[in-house]
């Protein structure tokens, strides 16, 4: 049985919070094997994914900060990987929502991280996998039988002390798992 390795990254924030993708992704995404890259959106700027698809190929959704144009970037993507229905959304739930969300944080405070993890699992109801952004905090739980993972951001985190993360996605055969990879 073969592993498949996917690099899960999210939240570049390329040029708007940071110059350049941090020094130390695309090699550990090289030295990782991954043969293919989710970026779960805040792209910032398309050669983002460009200098991503020198490792492997990458599927993108659009984010709350990516404000150039591109229909290759849906709000949403399902996509199979080893047999593995994956899902794969920034989590922001479009303009809309995204805007509520900011009034209630203005209003009620911070919100639990696990509030975005069940609105990207409502988002997608039908994967087995699905990966998120938006919070910039990295995570991987269960909300009943999907594996839901936050590769947190691989620009700047949310907590104050915490380093940038990307993630990794490892399915073989119908098992899968997920871990992530703090960038030193």
């Amino acid at each position: 049985m073969t592993r498949l390795t996917l690099g899960l990254v999210a939240d570049t924030h390329v040029p708007d919070r940071r110059r350049r993708l941090h020094p130390a992704l695309l090699p550990a995404l090289r030295a990782a094997g991954v043969s293919q890259i989710l970026h779960a959106g805040d792209i910032s700027r398309p050669r983002v994914l460009a200098e991503l698809a020198q490792v492997a190929p990458v599927l993108a959704v659009r984010g709350n900060r990516d404000w150039f144009r591109s229909d290759d970037l849906p709000l949403t993507r399902f996509l199979s990987a080893g047999g593995v229905r994956v899902g794969l959304t920034h989590g922001h739930g479009g303009w809309r929502v995204y805007l509520a969300d900011r009034l209630r944080y203005l209003v009620m405070g911070p919100q639990s991280f696990e509030f975005f993890a069940e609105r990207a699992v409502a988002m997608l109801p039908d994967a087995q996998v699905v990966i998120f952004g938006h919070s910039h905090e990295p995570m991987i739980t269960r909300i009943g039988d999907c594996l839901v993972i936050n590769p947190g951001s691989a620009c700047c985190q949310a907590l104050p002390g915490q380093g940038p993360t990307f993630a990794l996605l490892h399915i073989e055969g119908k098992t899968f798992e997920a871990e992530i990879v703090e960038l030193v």
